[in-house]
């Protein structure tokens, strides 16, 4: 017997086999069950989605001998043939090879008989905009009254080149894209039956290659298993595709963000080995830095649809909202103008080069005087958000609200700007300020331990992880790996250290050595560093800053609570208090 594909193999027979497009499913075994049933529908959606799957599914639960259902039993003659593609009464046309009027014409003129053997003759129109204008025309009136054992499915992946005659006779059932995540489930359950031994990575590139497309996924799928002489490997996947691994455009953005010139170029010329698709990489480096924006601006509407959650959310840490904007709007230039570059490397690699010469120093650290970048990771276009915002902070702060609240400060906060008085409230503002009207003091927390100095050696024994990484110049994924981690032993020649288990997926032998030339800066003295994941118990750095922030941020609303400038402004104005444009001011860099 001949070799049949993934994609014809495992086409669902039922409802309940489908992978996605529950909106849509939900209407019809609703509308099935209750025998509200349309005479017309019209499936839309890109190649792949399940147009045509669904609308045969939708004709045996239309037919089958058990009464009209939305579970057909798939055994009885009229399920049998449907299946098999030779059922009389379900007649599937390509609109793409039968345009003309005349097509439509002879189509028609059989609508007014019975069935032959099943409950409805069911006309199944597959790219139905192909049809032409005259077609059209020739079946609005069938279409807006047609006879009771007659049923019209439509499919098309352009409803837009539908005219509106047609559209308005139809109930519309738009189909999405389906989400990696949705192709990656459905693929495990695909190469389990096929006993395809697999690798997670592997399946989760073929998802994000599919573009939204079940039937692509598959045909991918199959490539993969001939390509890797039945086997799905991360390795073989990759060679296939011609696209970078997800790890390599992660550690583009981490060489970003340590504005690391030679060892992002490292890394672009150990890619062009695979020849990969720049234009393609460049689209991966801008899908990171989308996914990022939504995760710094809307945490809860990421997802692990691309199956990268915990590393763009580190990356998101780790990162300025403003810095994340610049290079993707670098990237977008770079993208258009890639067609003009010489070769599509150098495109790339300049882009990366511009996203790196233009971002600009941390305006805290050129004021305080400080290095202008560490040995690791200049200070420039991707800051840790554990790090402060020094005057820019104090900037937002002082512009949100009409009182400053300060968290980790050693001298005075900025002075409040002046609130304008109408006019008819002008006794407020002039009479002179009671006791009980004064604004508050800032809120001074001295901080627990100085942070040692970058100058000179420091012992650090008996010292927490927190303690010494408040004095390691790390930033970037290597900072935020450190801070998820605990100390397990502490020796004199080094420390082993244990990695959260929850963000396993930064580790990587590379930031043991930045780790340690860190401590050497810092201690004077060669240190040896070795990461182990594991389950932490006690309190990570990463935890602590958290903590302490929500702390201060619930200090700083107490303080807008209880002043009497602002209660006395809330009462006269009936106004409310916005607690989310409260920001606690804080002065010098976190841990």
């Amino acid at each position: 017997m001949s070799y049949q594909v993934l994609a014809r193999r495992y086409r669902p027979a039922t409802f309940q086999g489908l992978e996605g497009q529950e909106h849509v499913l939900q209407a019809l075994v609703n509308a099935l069950n209750q025998n509200r049933l349309h005479h017309a529908y019209l499936f839309t959606g890109t190649r792949g989605v399940g147009k045509t799957t669904i609308a045969r599914i939708l004709a045996k639960c239309l037919n089958c001998e058990g009464g009209v259902t939305a579970t057909p039993c798939g055994t009885c003659s009229s399920c049998v043939a449907i299946a098999e593609g030779r059922s009389v009464d379900l007649l599937e046309v390509d609109a793409a090879s039968r345009t003309g009027v005349d097509d439509m014409r002879e189509l028609l003129d059989n609508v007014q008989y019975m069935p032959t053997s099943s409950r409805f003759k069911v006309y199944l129109i597959d790219e139905v905009h192909m049809l032409s204008k005259s077609s059209f025309n020739a079946m609005l009136k069938t279409l807006e009254e047609p006879p009771e054992h007659v049923k019209f499915l439509f499919a098309t992946t352009d409803p837009k080149k539908l005219p509106i005659t047609v559209l308005s006779r139809c109930l519309q059932m738009n189909l999405k894209n389906l989400s990696p995540e949705q192709i990656v489930r459905y693929l495990v359950e695909v190469l389990a039956k096929e006993s395809i031994t697999y690798e997670d990575e592997a399946l989760w590139k073929l998802g994000r290659a599919a573009d939204g497309s079940m039937r692509d996924a598959l045909s991918l799928t199959d490539q993969a298993i001939s390509y890797g002489d039945n086997a799905v490997t991360d390795e073989s996947v990759t060679s296939m595709l011609g696209n970078a691994d997800q790890q390599e455009v992660f550690g583009l953005v981490d060489a970003l963000a340590a504005r690391d010139a030679d060892r992002a170029l490292s890394l672009i010329a150990g890619m062009a080995v695979f020849a990969p698709d720049f234009a393609g990489l460049l689209d991966d480096l801008l899908s990171v830095l989308h996914r990022v924006a939504i995760a710094q601006l809307a945490p809860d509407a990421i997802d692990n649809s691309q199956g990268d959650m915990e590393l763009v959310q580190a990356v998101a840490r780790m990162m300025s909202q403003e810095d994340v904007q610049l290079l993707y709007q670098i990237g977008i230039n770079g993208r258009r103008d890639l067609p003009y570059a010489p070769d599509d490397r150098g495109g790339f690699e300049m882009t990366l080069l511009r996203m790196i010469a233009f971002t600009p120093l941390e305006e805290s650290d050129e004021a305080a005087g400080g290095p202008s970048g560490d040995t690791d990771s200049p200070v420039g276009a991707i800051l840790s958000s554990l790090r402060s915002t020094g005057a820019e902070a104090v900037k937002s702060a002082t512009a949100q609200s009409p009182v400053a609240a300060a968290e980790d400060s050693v001298g005075p906060a900025a002075a409040a700007p002046a609130q304008e008085v109408p006019a008819a409230d002008s006794d407020l503002a002039n009479a002179p300020r009671e006791e009980g009207n004064k604004a508050p003091a800032p809120i001074v927390v001295p901080r627990e331990q100085a942070q040692p100095s970058r100058a000179e050696s420091v012992d650090i024994a008996g010292k927490s992880w927190a303690d010494i990484l408040g004095g390691l110049k790390l930033t970037g994924v290597t900072h935020t790996l450190a801070a998820n981690c605990s100390i397990g032993t502490l020796e004199q020649d080094g420390i082993k250290l244990i990695l959260n288990e929850r963000h396993a997926s930064l580790w990587n032998k590379t930031h043991e050595g930045r780790i340690a030339r860190a401590l050497k800066d810092l201690t004077g003295r060669e240190m040896k560093i070795s990461i182990e994941i594991g389950l932490i118990e006690e309190e990570t750095p990463a935890q602590l800053d958290r903590r302490e922030k929500d702390e201060a941020q619930a200090r700083a609303v107490e303080v807008m609570q209880n002043d009497e400038v602002v209660r006395t402004l809330i009462e006269r104005f009936d106004g409310t208090l916005d607690q989310s444009s409260i920001t606690p001011i804080r002065s010098g860099h976190q841990p």
